[in-house]
């Protein structure tokens, strides 16, 4: 049996779809649909349910999935001590980000990785869906790492990068910019607000605190980005809270009087990827010191 198959197997139940599935494990559709087919025979079972809106496991499939992630786990396993015995850690990392800020100087921390340890190659993407969406992307093991800024689910383990205040930030013109002193967001109620899209960190903390508090809101703009905020406050759409940690040219920048702990940025490793030691390379590199 050719482990290709078992991850294919694994994939499309993941995803419940094989053209989904083909693109994560970047082959044709007809190439995962022929080694289903071939995995069927070979086990001498139907492994999945078909239609034209669904695919999903059958009985049978759902009682051998667990053995499969087993065995593709023990054969992951097996690579990484071959590798460190023999020329080396090496394999494919994957990393989520957040897009338009730089937390954590990533360019140089994988410049170092790459002295250290040059045959682990890494793959960066940008998450448009927040820290839910990356936690999302870590369960379904599409991703290795993220940045994240929600506690972790589903057996991910975290490790605390850094933390930033929030901060009110206003449109030049706002009654409250020329006032010193905080910002109670009891004081911005009446305003429109730009933010970013829920699923991000900071969107659902902020949103609770503002249910807590009993204060209702109207959300002019939601942004795919937290550095596009300001842009949208300078421009005098609305107010805006969010973590100190983006440009506010042109805009007005006040303390929040509310007790609102701060935004808290993690580095998140995937259940599946805990003990894959190349991915505990990167790990190592991004807590390493400067």
């Amino acid at each position: 049996m050719e482990t290709r198959l078992l991850e294919y197997f694994v994939t499309v139940a993941d995803e419940r779809n094989v053209t989904a599935a083909a693109a994560r494990l970047f082959a044709a559709q007809s190439t995962v649909s022929a080694g289903l087919a071939s995995l069927e025979r070979d086990l001498g079972v139907r492994l999945f349910e078909r239609s034209t809106k669904f695919v999903r496991p059958t009985a049978a499939g759902d009682a051998l999935l667990p053995l499969a992630r087993v065995l593709l786990a023990d054969l992951d396993a097996l690579r990484g001590v071959a590798s460190e015995s023999g020329t080396g850690v090496r394999g494919l990392v994957r990393i989520g980000t957040f897009a338009g800020l730089r937390v954590i100087d990533l360019p140089e921390i994988l410049a170092r990785l790459r002295r250290t340890h040059p045959l682990v190659d890494v793959r960066v993407t940008v998450s448009t869906t927040g820290s839910r969406g990356l936690f999302d992307e870590l369960d379904r093991d599409r991703l290795d790492l993220a940045l994240t800024a929600l506690p972790p689910a589903s057996g991910a383990v975290s490790r605390h990068l850094a933390s930033f205040p929030y901060m009110a930030v206003l449109p030049e013109a706002h009654p409250l910019a020329r006032v010193d002193g905080p910002v109670a967001l009891a004081d911005l109620a009446d305003d429109d607000w730009i933010d970013v899209l829920p699923g991000f960190g900071n969107r659902v903390q902020l949103d609770r605190e503002l249910d807590r508090l009993g204060i209702a809101r109207h959300v002019l703009a939601e942004v795919g980005e937290l550095a596009a905020v300001p842009e949208y406050v300078a421009a005098g759409l609305g107010v805006a809270v969010i973590p100190d940690v983006v440009p506010t040219t042109g805009c007005r920048v006040r303390p929040v009087a509310d007790d609102l702990p701060p935004w808290t940025v993690s580095l998140t490793v995937g259940a599946a990827a805990v003990h894959r030691r190349h991915v505990q390379a990167v790990v190592e590199a991004i807590h390493a010191p400067g």
